[in-house]
């Protein structure tokens, strides 16, 4: 098959112009002005954007947790990001503590494999490591897992000790691979939600007020000192607040390779969510929590400063009904996490473009290239090149739809509410593009259980 874009106006991290593009199979093959080549579909793009297909890197399909299990499959949840205009995710497989993380590795592929509308990759979680083990990163690293994720929180479920921090580190420096922090101090915290509901603070609302800023702050700065010594690059997953971010830009500051992401939900939902009547509040009880709105100015200037480089969504979609009020009585017991793998690309684009605080070459990059140069996928995902793979979006910039869990334009995430229910968006991917083969059109998914393939990331390349 070939395919032809026709008028469209090409936006990558770097570039801004007018071309066609031709495609044969599911690469890129020619750019240029006026193209008359005969192709199997022709799509007129005047008028619209053309974009490299938009990069998740932090995802939980089909996860485990607090007792229940993520509400999207990787045949939902992929379906719901490419109509929302992601043609690539990162999730992450789980080290069962004890075990092999190639166990693990393989308890994933089998839950992807065959099922995902888009291509994906895989972090390995790793819940320990002892020495006898540490040779399995290098063989993951084969296999083209080249990240890790390693959590400071949730002491007897997914935390691991500062030294077990350390020697994971060390081979992954070693074998040049990226270690992902969820940093926060979940030691203290625990003792803080224990102090809590001692006093009956039972409501979602002490979510939020049991896990401090600074215990994020405290957690990325220890995260990245470790790092520093370790020699390895890390990369601070869905930061949320100012003082996290500042532990994040004294170390760029001295030249330490500390990355960092944050997610749509600490840009546009508040603290405040907690507050809302009939135990909806549950619905915004993620880790780390909202945070108070004056955050959000503060994590706009990381972007715009490159103290942040990527957008993701940490997409953990759990239903209000059934799961979330799991933790009606207790919410320490509400599952954490929320939907939002659908949103990220016209939402990023409303708060950024649209209100003037990003270019579209930065909305590119924090949605696209920045995780793909840091996870082993670009040249070949990420930008809109010869010989790249064709996972192309044609986004409208000026149409607008409000985001409902009723809208059938915003909402295919297997969820019974959206986290950003009633806000309006002005830019909407349109036609979804995934190496070479359209998927989404006009809001209608046209593509097919298995077209998604495992990626094979390479090493870090820096950034």
């Amino acid at each position: 098959m070939s395919l032809l874009i026709k008028n469209g106006r090409v936006i990558t991290a770097v570039d801004d112009y007018h071309a066609d593009i031709f495609i044969e199979k599911d690469t890129i093959s020619v750019i240029g002005k006026s193209l008359s080549m005969a192709a199997d579909q022709t799509i007129d793009a005047k008028g619209k954007l053309v974009i490299p297909g938009g990069i998740d890197p932090h995802t939980h399909l089909d996860m485990p947790f607090g007792g229940t299990v993520s509400a999207d499959d990787f045949e939902s949840g992929t379906r719901a990001a490419a109509h929302g205009g992601t043609t690539t995710l990162i999730d992450f497989a789980i080290q069962t503590k004890g075990e092999s993380t190639l166990q693990g590795l393989d308890t994933w592929h089998q839950k992807a494999e065959g099922k995902t509308a888009i291509d994906y990759g895989f972090h390995m979680i790793i819940t320990d490591m002892e020495d006898h083990r540490i040779n399995e990163m290098k063989t993951l690293a084969n296999e083209g897992v080249t990240s890790y994720k390693l959590f400071m929180a949730y002491p007897g479920v997914l935390y691991v000790d500062d030294g077990t921090i350390y020697r994971a580190m060390r081979k992954a420096g070693e074998d040049g691979t990226v270690i992902c922090m969820h940093a926060e101090n979940g030691i203290v915290i625990d003792e803080i939600v224990k102090e809590a509901l001692k006093k009956g603070h039972t409501e979602p609302k002490y979510h939020a007020l049991t896990r401090p800023t600074r215990m994020e702050a405290e957690g990325v700065h220890r995260a990245i000192a470790i790092a520093e010594v370790a020699e390895v690059p890390v990369y601070i997953v869905h930061l949320s607040s100012a003082d996290a971010l500042q532990q994040v830009v004294l170390a760029r500051d001295r030249g330490v390779h500390a990355f960092a992401e944050t997610c749509p939900q600490y840009l546009f939902l508040d603290q405040s969510y907690y507050e809302k009547p009939d135990f909806e509040g549950a619905k915004y009880v993620m880790t780390p929590a909202l945070r108070e709105k004056w955050n959000q100015d503060e994590l706009w200037r990381g972007l715009q400063f490159g103290d942040l480089q990527s957008i993701s969504t940490d997409h953990c979609p759990f239903c209000f009904k059934e799961q979330k009020e799991l933790g009606r009585n207790d919410f320490s017991k509400i599952p954490n996490g929320a939907p939002g793998v659908e949103n990220r690309m016209s939402l990023v684009h409303n708060g950024g473009v649209v209100q003037g605080r990003i270019n579209l070459n930065k909305f590119v990059d924090l949605t696209s290239t920045a995780a793909a140069k840091t996870f082993g996928l670009f040249p070949k995902k990420g930008t809109i090149a010869i010989g790249t793979d064709a996972d192309i979006v044609i986004f409208d910039p000026d149409r607008k739809e409000t985001i409902s869990v009723n809208n059938p334009c915003t909402h295919h995430m297997r969820v019974d509410y959206n986290a950003y229910e009633g806000i309006e968006v002005q830019g909407i991917s349109e036609t979804v593009i995934s190496r070479g083969k359209v998927i989404v059109e006009n809001c209608d998914y046209i593509g097919k259980k298995g077209d998604g393939q495992f990626i094979k990331r390479g090493l870090y390349g820096g950034i």
